[in-house]
C-alpha cells in the first residue's frame, strides 16, 4: 500500500510538472537544502543566496516558507529578477524574500483565512475558498513539504509586500 501511495504521489507531482523530494527524505534536510534539491526552485535558491539569507533559512527555525517556483518568478516583468539579484538591490530582495516567510511551522491543516505576520514585518492575506488556499492572490499548489527546520508550501506567483 505504501509503495502504491508513493507511486501515486510521484505521478501527481510529475503531472503538475513540479518534482519535490519525498517528504520523509526532505525532512532530514533544512529549507535551503530541500529547495536546492528541486530544479523548480533554482531561481528562489539563487535569490536566497543573493539576499544573504542562506544561514538564516538553515537555522533552527521553525519557518513556514511560501516558495515561488521558477515559473512564478518568470511571471514578473522582464528584467525584474536580474535587477533584484544585483548587490545594490539586496535590501529590496531581502524584503521580498522575507515576505514569503512566516515564523513557526504552519501545516496546511492549520491554515486559517485572515492576515498573517511575515518575517519582514508586513502582513500577508490568506484566503481559503472551495478548499483552495491563496496568499496575497498566489495559489498554494503543493503543501506540507517537510524539512528539518519547518515546512514549505509551493506557490505559483511571487508575492510582494504592500508599500
Amino acid at each position: 500500500m505504501k509503495t502504491s501511495l508513493l507511486s501515486l504521489t510521484a505521478a501527481l507531482f510529475a503531472f503538475t510538472g513540479l518534482v519535490v523530494a519525498d517528504d520523509h527524505k526532505s525532512a532530514k534536510k533544512d529549507i535551503v537544502d530541500t529547495a536546492a534539491s528541486v530544479k523548480d526552485f533554482s531561481t528562489l535558491v539563487a535569490a536566497v543566496k543573493a539576499g544573504g539569507l542562506v544561514d538564516t533559512l538553515k537555522g533552527d527555525g521553525p519557518f513556514t516558507v511560501f516558495a515561488p517556483t521558477n515559473d512564478a518568478f518568470a511571471k514578473l516583468p522582464e528584467g525584474t529578477v536580474e535587477s533584484l539579484l544585483k548587490p545594490e538591490n539586496k535590501e529590496k530582495l531581502v524584503s521580498i524574500l522575507t515576505y514569503h516567510v512566516v515564523a513557526g511551522k504552519v501545516m496546511a491543516k492549520d491554515v486559517k483565512a485572515g492576515e498573517v505576520a511575515t518575517v519582514n514585518g508586513k502582513k500577508a492575506t490568506i484566503a481559503v475558498k472551495d478548499g483552495k488556499v491563496t496568499i496575497d492572490g498566489a495559489n498554494v499548489v503543493k503543501t506540507d513539504v517537510g524539512t528539518s527546520n519547518g515546512v514549505i508550501h509551493v506557490i505559483d506567483a511571487v508575492i510582494l509586500p504592500k508599500s
